[in-house]
């Protein structure tokens, strides 16, 4: 199978092909990175994300993965979209505002596994800052420095937020517990879980 860096070297020399099989591969995870975070508007999120890879596929000189890009533009883009909906723009801050604060309305139903269940809705009650790191590092299995270079932030900023996000994570799931079983089967199988989650919602129609 090709590999992302020389799919993108074609692509930038004019091999259309090259950048249908790029989207086609990471489209999936493009799809779940917004799903559970919006409450409407999916699609254009979407088609925003792959238009923005495609108006700067010259710009993509592989300094990092091409998956590891594409996230950092579909974050740009969910940021962008949230600031798009709120008079005050420039006070709107993704290390304090939550999914929760900022699309009340998307979905928090999965069929099925409970822990699951609950450490989605756990996953939507911590500053998104945290969230979309937790779910680059369990859902995508990236390292700090990936992390660090999808969102354009520092390698030490990164783990910071790994393990600050971490720990709202474990607090929030604590609050919502409504037995002392039920939290220690999900704290001590937080990664597997976690790991479960994405795949569930994956699996899981479209809000």
């Amino acid at each position: 199978m090709v590999d992302d860096l020389e799919l993108a070297q074609r692509w930038r020399d004019g091999d259309d092909r090259a950048g249908s099989i790029l989207f086609e591969r990471h489209y999936d995870s493009i799809e779940c990175f917004f799903r559970n975070k919006v409450d409407s508007g999916l699609e254009d999120l979407l088609q925003r994300t792959f238009l923005i890879a495609l108006e700067g596929r010259d710009r993509f000189r592989g300094a990092s993965s091409y998956r590891t890009y594409l996230f950092g533009v579909a974050y740009n883009v969910l940021r962008n979209h949230y600031r798009a909906k709120r008079r005050e723009r420039d006070r709107l801050d993704f290390g304090h505002h939550s999914v929760a604060d900022l699309a009340p309305g998307a979905s928090t139903m999965l069929r099925g596994e409970e822990q699951q269940a609950r450490l989605l809705q756990a996953l939507r009650s911590i500053p998104l800052d945290y969230q979309v790191v937790l779910e680059l590092h369990y859902w995508e299995e990236m390292d700090g420095k990936a992390i660090a270079a999808a969102l354009d932030i520092p390698h030490g900023t990164a783990r910071s937020r790994l393990r600050i996000g971490r720990q709202r994570l474990v607090q929030a799931l604590e609050a919502m517990a409504d037995s002392g079983v039920a939290l220690d089967e999900t704290l001590t199988k937080l990664d597997d879980w976690a790991r479960a989650l994405r795949e569930r919602l994956v699996g899981e129609p479209a809000p």
